[in-house]
């Protein structure tokens, strides 16, 4: 059996790498294979311009691509180019997963009045690319209807250190009325990806990935300064709209018994600063 993965950047790498700890052969389609590890065996393609080879004995598919940039331009190359591009190549090769998982991202909902938001939420987002991420869903769905969304919050973890950063070097602020951020950490978004193609009942067509606590922003710079022994950030009267203002429920994620390694900000920030896990290319 073959676990296929589409876009081995840090996510799709480290999933590849505990699917090949759990003694399954796994394949990786990147641009640049010389990138993998050992543990995953490399196709290199450009998913945007053109159709893998899919192995016939292909039996779980991920696909966790990356755009270029943060352009809706890169984002259609990505996701809904190279989705087609893949599912065409499942087709070439008469291949008809018994798993399929699409990463795609909670920024799809388009809510900013701190309300909470879980999978029965209907998808509103804005023009451009998160309509781009929910277009890619669609057609993921048109053609593999068991197929699974998995859509992530704000990932963090080993070489995801922006907020870490500006703590550091003294840059971050927080808004004197400070927004919602949800977020999970690489290491249990991996994890939770795993876990849902690998258990015996089938898995729902949507998840949240997200952790145990939906904070307002200021918490976070917060308890980093805290951490770090810095002084906390500056409060100023300018207002982030980015992101909008929810709280991610992952009910339905835990109720398939996922049990999370860094349940909270606090217990996966701290893994970062301690330098507990690997950054992967």
């Amino acid at each position: 059996m073959t676990i296929l993965i589409a876009g081995c950047g840090d996510l799709g790498t480290e999933v590849g790498l505990r699917f090949a700890e759990l003694g399954h052969h796994v394949v990786g389609l990147r641009r640049r294979t010389e990138l993998l590890p050992a543990a995953i065996s490399g196709q290199s393609v450009d998913l945007s311009r053109e159709k893998p080879v899919v192995p016939p004995d292909t039996e779980i598919v991920i696909v966790a691509l990356t755009p270029g940039s943060p352009t809706p331009e890169a984002y259609r190359a990505a996701y809904v180019d190279g989705l087609r591009n893949l599912l065409d190549g499942l087709d070439d090769a008469r291949v008809t997963p018994h798993r399929f998982l699409l990463v795609s991202s909670t920024a799809v909902y388009d809510v900013s009045d701190g309300s909470w938001v879980d999978e029965q939420t209907p998808a509103n987002p804005r023009p451009g690319t998160a309509a781009i991420l929910l277009e890619a869903e669609h057609l993921l769905h048109s053609r593999i209807p068991s197929a699974v969304v998995f859509r992530l919050a704000g990932v963090y973890g080993p070489g995801r250190e922006r907020l870490i950063t500006q703590v550091r070097e003294g840059g971050a602020t927080v808004s004197a009325k400070s927004r919602h951020t949800n977020r999970i950490h690489r290491d249990d978004a991996a994890a939770a990806i795993v876990h849902l193609m690998s258990r015996n009942q089938s898995p729902e067509p949507l998840y949240l990935g997200v952790d145990n606590a939906p904070v307002v922003s200021r918490e976070v710079l917060n308890f980093l300064a805290t951490e770090l022994g810095l002084p906390l950030p500056e409060t100023v009267a300018t207002e982030s709209h980015r992101g909008g203002d929810k709280r991610l429920r992952n009910r339905l994620l835990l109720e398939s018994g996922f049990v999370f390694t860094y349940p909270t900000y606090q217990q996966g920030y701290r893994a970062v600063l301690d330098g507990r896990g690997t950054r992967h290319p």
